[in-house]
């Protein structure tokens, strides 16, 4: 067995801490009293009905859904904006379909699945806020409380200090599931067998391209078609991949339409091997696919027509993140679930459609579908539904999940974890929060039926 090895340097500074110690008053009931105040929060403890965890679009669903059923709704979000991927990401068009009538309303108050990124948040937490809700910026949370199995709110972290939020029902809309991992819950990550996740990507956008000659291309499809002065636009955006010219994980560059003429939204770098829950994967995604935007942009002004004069004039607060954390609920969406178009009696989302869009864990272009020379393609979905139960943790209570967190395989999340299926789990996930509150069950105990009612939904 080892001795320590003491120096002066350490005894002198246990002299002193001993000195120091002992000048302290000695606890009194009152000093004993202010300890277990600021044990249970202090005066910054905080009790709502309904919190909802993370400001994208399945959270701000959730806390507009709740807050219109009457329950006491507190919205965190852990940046300075709401909006997720849309306003922190530049993710946009806003992608995927599904019948409801929330989102149609969403969309209709936004100006659409292309809506002006710089004041999307605004308007997302006006409607919070004309619900009822209560929006709390830069609170990041931290920690959850929790009886047991049972989530009774989440201690956040802020610049003032940590800040304790009890709430009868907690809805974890975070994208990672971060609320339900800090609880226990059991989640999936990856594809079976390696466990790899989607890439990560830097969506940008371009601004001062020739509207009239500039190139559109909106998936790995659709570059086998539009044609550029060189050739095909997908042998072309290969040949740059070859040559290195483009960085090895490049080999699709879509070129969206934006919310004004001359502007592109460009979805094409591409960084493997990211945990989106790693802070060393996060640096690395970061750095590197900044690095791969002005690649690609230097690659459009030489290769596609319109794009000469065209310059970056937006980049992303943070890098995209299209997988992490699957939470298994009391039900789970298949992959045949979405190609066969499955019906669920208890849907709180109806015909919900998106391609499953496997952005390649191990290489570029799409996961399926891949032969000589392409890049791969998405599989196709019918509309399917997704169950109440993808919403509900197993064994944990007091919790609901939303947005790409929710229970499903690795093909599954690919196609419902965009903003527009995620809107609509948000706001069954906020609904049945509602219900929960009002009659003090769990969300486990609330019936399905009375969610699809309230959101118009015919089983």
């Amino acid at each position: 067995m080892n001795k320590p090895n003491y120096t002066r340097r350490d005894l002198l500074k246990t002299i002193g801490a001993g000195a120091a110690a002992a000048a302290l008053p000695i606890p009194t009931d009152q000093n004993t009293a202010e300890q277990k105040k600021q044990a249970a929060g202090g005066d910054n403890a905080r009790k709502t009905d309904v919190l909802v965890c993370g400001g994208g679009p399945a959270g701000v669903a959730a806390a507009i859904m709740a807050a219109r059923q009457k329950a006491k709704v507190l919205l965190i979000e852990r940046y300075g904006r709401l909006g997720g991927m849309a306003v922190q990401a530049r993710v946009s068009p806003l992608m995927g379909n599904v019948k409801s009538d929330f989102v149609d309303e969403v969309l209709k108050h936004i100006g659409g699945r292309k809506p002006n990124l710089e004041q999307l948040d605004i308007q997302y937490a006006a409607m919070v806020q004309k619900a009822g809700a209560d929006i709390l910026l830069h609170a990041w949370a931290a920690d959850v409380l929790a009886n047991g199995k049972c989530v009774t709110g989440v201690k956040l972290l802020t610049k003032g200090g940590d800040i304790p939020v009890k709430a009868a029902v907690t809805v974890d809309a975070t994208g990672d599931g971060d609320i339900a991992a800090m609880a226990g819950a059991e989640f999936e990550k990856g594809r079976p067998g390696d466990g790899l996740m989607q890439p990560a990507s830097i969506m940008f956008t371009i601004e001062n391209v020739d509207e009239k000659r500039a190139l559109l291309c909106d998936s790995e499809d659709q570059a086998r078609f539009v044609h550029v002065p060189e050739g095909i636009w997908e042998n072309v955006v290969a040949a740059g991949q070859a040559s290195g010219e483009l960085p090895p994980t490049v080999g699709v560059i879509r070129a969206y339409a934006a919310d004004m003429p001359g502007r592109r939204v460009i979805n094409a770098t591409q960084v493997n091997n990211v945990d989106g829950t790693n802070a060393d994967d996060l640096t690395r995604a970061e750095l590197q696919g900044r690095k791969q935007a002005y690649q690609v942009l230097a690659f459009l002004k030489k290769h596609a027509p319109g794009y000469e004069n065209s310059y970056i004039s937006n980049m992303p607060a943070i890098v995209g993140i299209r997988e992490t954390r699957r939470i298994l609920g009391t039900a789970y969406l298949t992959q045949d679930d979405l190609i066969n178009g499955r019906r669920w009696p208890d849907a709180v989302v109806k015909a919900a459609r998106f391609s499953m869009d496997i952005h390649n864990p191990a290489g570029s272009g799409q996961a399926e579908g891949k032969t000589a020379g392409t890049q791969g393609r998405s599989v196709k979905v019918k509309p399917y539904d997704i169950p109440y139960g993808c919403l509900l943790p197993r064994q944990i209570d007091g919790l609901l999940l939303a947005g790409r967190c929710i229970s499903g395989c690795h093909e599954a999340l690919a196609s419902y974890r965009v903003q527009c299926i995620a809107l609509a789990t948000g706001a069954a996930a906020g609904t049945a929060a509602a219900i929960a509150v009002k009659k003090s069950l769990q969300p486990r105990n609330v019936d399905p039926a009375e969610v699809q009612k309230i959101l118009g939904i015919k089983a």
